[in-house]
């Protein structure tokens, strides 16, 4: 039985058969769906199973694909696939020399551990620096012999001359060294630390680390450690 031409709707015969575009047609009917002129085999373009001629075939332009259902539902599927592709690759790679360790609960708590124990420590060495530059010395008392009045003074009345009037005690020593200016309020978190308020000035500063500083508070006369970014040079 003869197939149909797919222009005309017309009996195709062997002699005057032309087929492409999985379809068949009269060798007049196999033209341009724009200007009917007349293709071959050979000048022919093709576009969704419809001959053009090559002034007159369709320009594809990029379109913008609505995000229903079915693509959220495709777009998934293909993110769940490469997770899995992930995984094999990296159960693959597992042990050629790194691992990815997990930030589990058992994990945190040993971080944390560490980090006192290390606090701990660097508070003990600060302590054991702290008292060997701070220890006062203390001055040498003098020998109960040094006040006993000599023997020929004993036999003899006199009047002791009366003392001079003291002296005001006189202030502290102006501080040496470094002055750095509070910008921030501070409460001391530990028994070493130092408490002070925005404005307050800080003298005889000893840099202890990137972090923390030893100084005393000139308002208050407290010593101890305090952080080093709540304070400026002066």
């Amino acid at each position: 039985m003869n197939p149909l031409c797919s222009r005309c709707n017309l009996v195709v015969y062997p002699t005057e058969k032309v087929n492409c575009l999985d379809k068949y047609w009269h060798k007049g009917c196999f033209s341009c769906e724009v200007c009917k002129m007349t293709l071959n085999m050979k000048n022919y373009k093709g576009f969704e199973k419809r001959p053009y001629c090559n002034a007159h075939y369709p320009k594809t332009n990029f379109t913008c694909v609505a995000d229903t259902p079915e693509n959220l539902r495709l777009k998934q599927q293909s993110k769940m696939q490469s997770q899995v592709l992930y995984r094999e690759d990296f159960e693959k790679n597992k042990g050629k020399g790194f691992s990815v360790v997990a930030d589990t609960p058992e994990l945190q708590r040993i971080k944390k551990t560490q980090d006192q124990i290390s606090n701990i420590k660097y508070h003990e060495e600060f302590e054991k620096r702290k008292v060997g530059v701070d220890a006062p010395q203390k001055p040498s008392s003098p020998s109960p012999a040094a006040y006993q009045p000599s023997a020929g003074s004993q036999n003899y009345n006199f009047e002791s001359a009366p003392e001079p009037a003291r002296q005001a005690a006189a202030g502290p020593p102006p501080s040496a060294g470094k002055r750095y200016r509070a910008v921030y309020d501070y409460a001391a978190a530990d028994e070493d630390e130092v408490s002070f308020m925005d404005g307050d000035v800080i003298v005889d500063v000893q840099q202890i680390d990137e972090g923390w500083m030893y100084g005393r508070v000139e308002r208050t006369g407290q010593q101890g450690m305090l952080p080093a970014n709540y304070v400026e040079a002066m």
